[in-house]
């Protein structure tokens, strides 16, 4: 197996995921999982983005710069979460309690998965066509799509965070969306114990 799990999209919820991830890696349930990022950016809503009303945010803070540092600060911090560049992924299949990723270049298998890409109804990744919908959250004229979950699971192990998970196009919540996803994961590989991950000043 490639990896424990792989989070295909690097926006605002992509990004977080595997931050929340990747800093559980001195606990014990985690510290041997293989982490993987699809680092596809092009679609994002951020590459346009302005933010003024941010909270930790510099107001004037540009979408396209926090996805490049974003990615800088993931490789710094935690450069055990493998970064795929120049990939987009094609297709995601079930086979023997795994699923394979292909993209237009590699293939991979993961335990679980996680899909944080934009909700333009563009998206097209084969195997996840069934679950597409109407976007139950976004102005009807924009035609944006969600993939059908109950609190971001599709089905056993594989998920979907951010706007394709059915939530407002808002940076906050689309973060968010994917730190929630991150500490579900934690929470099954900590044998169903409810996990956090906070770094602490020590006094």
């Amino acid at each position: 197996m490639d990896f424990d799990v792989l989070i295909i999209g690097a926006g605002a919820a992509g990004l977080s995921c595997a931050l929340v991830l990747g800093s559980a890696k001195n606990k014990p349930f985690a510290e041997n999982k293989r982490i993987g990022i699809v680092t596809h950016q092009k679609t994002s809503h951020l590459q346009n983005a302005l933010f003024n009303n941010v909270l930790g945010l510099k107001p004037g803070t540009l979408g396209s710069d926090i996805l490049n540092d974003g990615l800088v600060q993931l490789s710094d911090l935690y450069p055990h979460v493998s970064q795929i560049d120049s990939e987009k992924v094609l297709s995601i299949t079930q086979q023997d309690g795994h699923f394979i990723i292909e993209t237009n270049k590699n293939s991979y298998t993961s335990i679980i998965v996680v899909v944080a890409v934009g909700y333009t109804n563009l998206m097209h990744i084969d195997g996840l066509e069934k679950y597409k919908a109407p976007h139950p959250r976004a102005a009807k004229e924009k035609d944006r799509i969600w993939l059908k979950n109950d609190d971001h699971l599709i089905e056993k192990n594989l998920y979907v965070a951010g706007t394709l998970a059915g939530w407002r196009s808002q940076f906050a919540i689309a973060s968010g969306s994917g730190a929630h996803v991150a500490t579900d994961i934690l929470t099954l590989w900590n044998n169903g114990k409810h996990t956090k991950v906070h770094d602490k000043i020590i006094a």
